[in-house]
């Protein structure tokens, strides 16, 4: 098994959240009141400059109308992109 940095789980979220975000055709600032966090915060989630804590994953899940296993999937499709399931 692979290790994977920090950085790169960071940016698989933060990519995870962009692309489900703009499915839903939202603007960070409605997905930040959606979810009761800072706009500015959800723009360092995407640019995978921000760590979320489990509570703020938590509700960038309900403010995006998925549940969490559907967020986390989301990041998982991203991170497969170009590897082959054994190094994962």
């Amino acid at each position: 098994m692979s290790r994977v940095s920090t950085k790169d789980i960071q940016a698989n979220f933060g990519q995870a959240v962009r692309r489900l975000r703009s499915r839903r055709k939202i603007s960070q600032e409605q997905l930040a009141h959606d979810s009761g966090l800072d706009r500015s915060y959800i723009g360092g989630v995407e640019r995978a400059v921000r760590n979320p804590s489990l509570v703020a994953i938590e509700k960038i899940a309900r403010g995006l109308d998925v549940s969490l296993a559907e967020l986390f999937a989301e990041c998982a499709s991203n991170g497969r992109k170009g590897r082959s399931p054994r190094s994962l």
